[in-house]
């Protein structure tokens, strides 16, 4: 039977310095997962402005339903991207914004309910309104999913711990590693440890780490899985880790052993990051 995965967070414009792509890092593992035949669903909001309206055409045109974004009177979100020489993206991130203020619906509650995972991120809970919809339903969701998704200045340590606690499945990368580290006082003298802390502490039965370049780690039920990932030419990093967590929830979602999901994720981020954009056409070749 075909799983079903519902995201909630941001959906935005990424502002490049010579174009502006859709994207957002709930909406793009959002649309990650129905390319890869996951019955995704996406819980967000726009403004009543002609960002949010191309932000649904854009939707529509990947045939990807839009009926669980909601229209507010905020602006839709645009982040503004800077590439540096290695095409690494940093991202300034305007507030208020429309996902800022996303409602809790029954509609989305029985969505999630009956949906096989939700996930979920930090960045989302920067304001009340976001932050109490999204803890209202990770009380029904089944497989608690969370991309943590550090920006400053948009997170606090007690929220961290919060969404950290509900979590069945974190993804992490290796600053935000050293973030949490500091934050609840990690002891771990390298990556291995310092998972298997985070797994202890707040009973996460798994762990993705992303190393860019460096390729990934998965801490699952206490076993540490390795790959060194794909070299390419990097276009710009810009939704390469939400294409990996993609791939790495509907391949485990789908029953493929842990050392294949993590080379399916891998081999997904890589190719996101050789292209232009956080969310570039692929299909079932990628994995050949």
């Amino acid at each position: 039977m075909k799983k079903t995965v519902v995201a909630i967070g941001e959906i935005l414009w990424d502002v490049l310095p010579d174009q502006k792509k859709a994207g957002g890092s709930s909406m793009n593992v959002a649309l990650n997962l129905h390319k890869q035949n996951i019955n995704s669903k996406f819980i967000s909001a726009i403004g009543d402005d002609n960002d949010g309206i191309e932000l649904i055409d854009f939707l529509k045109n990947e045939n990807f339903t839009t009926d669980l974004i909601q229209v507010n009177k905020l602006p839709t979100s645009t982040v503004n991207v800077k590439l540096d020489e290695q095409q690494q993206a940093t991202y300034t991130i305007v507030e208020p914004v429309a996902w800022d203020a996303i409602e809790l619906s029954d509609q989305a509650v029985e969505t999630v309910k009956n949906a096989d995972a939700l996930v979920y991120c930090s960045l989302t809970c920067r304001n009340q309104q976001s932050r109490n919809t999204i803890l209202s339903l990770l009380k029904d969701a089944k497989l608690k999913i969370f991309d943590i998704n550090l920006r400053a200045p948009f997170y606090e340590t007690t929220t961290l711990e919060t969404l950290l606690n509900y979590a069945d499945v974190l993804k992490i990368n290796d600053e935000e590693l050293l973030i949490l580290k500091s934050a609840f006082a990690l002891t771990g003298n390298d990556d291995e440890q310092l998972l298997k802390q985070l797994s202890n502490k707040f009973n996460i039965a798994t762990i993705c780490l992303t190393l860019g370049g460096k390729g990934a780690q998965i801490l699952h039920e206490e076993k540490l899985y390795h790959h060194k990932g794909y070299p390419v030419k990097v276009a710009d990093t810009v939704g390469a880790g939400d294409a990996f967590l993609a791939t790495f929830v509907a391949s485990y979602l789908n029953g493929f052993p842990m050392d294949t999901t993590l080379d399916r994720a891998c081999k997904v981020g890589a190719f996101v990051a050789s292209q232009h954009g956080a969310n570039p056409f692929y299909n079932e070749t990628v994995f050949d």
